[in-house]
């Protein structure tokens, strides 16, 4: 039987290039009203910024603030720049409240006055409960709109009021139980609403067990929730329990999205916030940094290999052989590191069970170091018909294996206390580890054992 293909993704990107070569602005208008503000934003990303004006012009503005809250920070800045106030009090005010705080940071004072003068006191006091909160927490994240019941009532009354509404919310699953003091006691599930007993009270047919978060709850321990549980949307309440909204699925697969994008880009030290087509003195300038910082971490290996000059002149062999046993612990090292900042990130790793993992991936150092140890020593031994530097690099090998599995646990934990991003700067220091070992093992034992 064939296997199924997976769907192309299809390119937008390519027709609206066409149109904008032929200058036909009709044609990228037309192409543009048929997609979705996610793809406007990606074709938006994907254009040079002489290209942008064009294209922005061609968007709808009741989109607009969509496709803004889907671009990259430094691309969204600078197409707001290219708004008047007019336009972007409009666009705001087709967002919903949770998605205008987004927003706002990227907004100037004036505007942002415009936009809370023209909201009614219900959305503007809602807007405030949203701002007072960082953005990178569950009150950040949260959307104002739930839906609150009282257990008191029945199942018939309930529908008899969500009738009268012109619509739910997004995303709405569930209706979310209070009492007089607005404090949380449980929710009533929709599938369950619609099958009970319309005779029945709420308090018969509502769940108290359910997963809630505070206003301050990371957004990390959120999405983390939200996987774990197979979430669509939960209450957020503050200190004393009291309802002060809802997170949905939507918001959590942004959050998802972002921290997937820092473990892929953070290691090189790029932003996932950066405009592809940022400036070039820009980009150089941010990359620049980063690569002066590698630098200083070559330098020390180098000054690492210049103390065993004399030895590497005497025995030409150990120059070809030494970036081999670096090269294999950097390796090694990646391979755990990886396995431990994904698992900080996820919360399958911490401090309590960050013991046995060291025990485990220092077995597994040991085991693959005294295999590829032997694999090489049996090649160095060949290559120079010298058991004694064939025994060096297989004693390097192992004790450098052994470090970069000690290194790819410990350092993660190590920056994470001194407030750093393990995605951020454990590559640079293992790598730096790896090679100082491995440099240090290799040609120490050849000076012990060679001179």
């Amino acid at each position: 039987m064939a296997k199924a293909r997976k769907p192309k993704k299809p390119d937008h990107l390519k027709p609206v290039l066409a149109a904008l070569e032929a200058s036909d602005s009709a044609q990228v208008n037309g192409i543009l009203a048929e997609l979705h503000p996610a793809d406007i934003a990606r074709i938006l990303e994907g254009l040079p910024p002489e290209l942008r004006a064009a294209v922005w012009a061609q968007v709808d503005i009741l989109h607009m603030g969509e496709v803004l809250l889907e671009l990259p920070e430094a691309v969204r800045t600078d197409l707001v720049k290219l708004m008047d106030d007019k336009a972007l009090v409009a666009a705001a005010h087709a967002l919903d409240i949770d998605d205008i705080a987004d927003l706002i940071p990227d907004l100037s004072d004036e505007v942002i006055a415009e936009i809370l003068f023209d909201l009614d006191k219900q959305d503007r006091h809602r807007l405030d409960a949203v701002l007072s909160y960082p953005e990178d927490t569950a009150g950040g994240l949260m959307n104002v709109d739930a839906i609150t019941v009282r257990e008191n009532i029945t199942v018939e009354v309930v529908l008899r009021y969500l009738r009268r509404r012109d619509e739910l919310p997004e995303h709405t699953n569930r209706l979310f139980v209070v009492n007089r003091s607005d404090r949380l006691i449980g929710d009533l599930k929709l599938t369950k609403l619609l099958t009970a007993d319309p005779k029945a009270r709420v308090s018969q047919v509502m769940e108290r067990d359910l997963v809630k978060f505070t206003a301050l709850t990371p957004d990390k321990e959120v999405a983390a929730a939200f996987e774990n549980y197979n979430l669509i949307s939960a209450p957020v309440v503050d200190e004393n329990s009291r309802l002060l909204g809802r997170i949905t699925v939507d918001d959590v697969v942004d959050v998802i999205r972002e921290q997937a994008d820092r473990q892929v880009l953070a290691p090189a030290g790029l932003s996932e916030d950066q405009d592809i087509f940022a400036p070039v003195a820009r980009s150089s300038r941010r990359r620049g940094i980063w690569l002066g910082v590698n630098l200083i971490t070559a330098f020390i290996a180098s000054w690492v290999i210049g103390l065993f000059e004399q030895v590497i002149q005497q025995v030409v062999a150990l120059a070809v052989l030494m970036p081999i046993v670096a090269s294999m612990g950097g390796n090694a090292g990646t391979q755990t590191l990886t396995l431990v900042v994904r698992g900080l990130a996820v919360g399958t790793i911490s401090e309590s069970n960050a013991r046995r993992l060291l025990m485990r991936e220092l077995m597994i150092g040991a085991v693959n170091g005294l295999i590829w140890a032997l694999v090489v020593a049996v090649v160095a031994i060949w290559w120079y018909a010298n058991l004694v530097i064939g025994a060096i690099i297989a004693a390097a090998m192992i004790i450098n294996l052994a470090f970069a599995a000690l290194s790819g646990v410990a350092i993660p934990f190590l920056v994470r206390r001194f407030g750093v991003d393990p995605a951020l700067a454990s590559g640079v220091i293992l790598t730096t580890v790896t090679d100082v070992v491995g440099f240090f093992a290799f040609l120490g034992l050849a000076t012990l054992f060679l001179l």
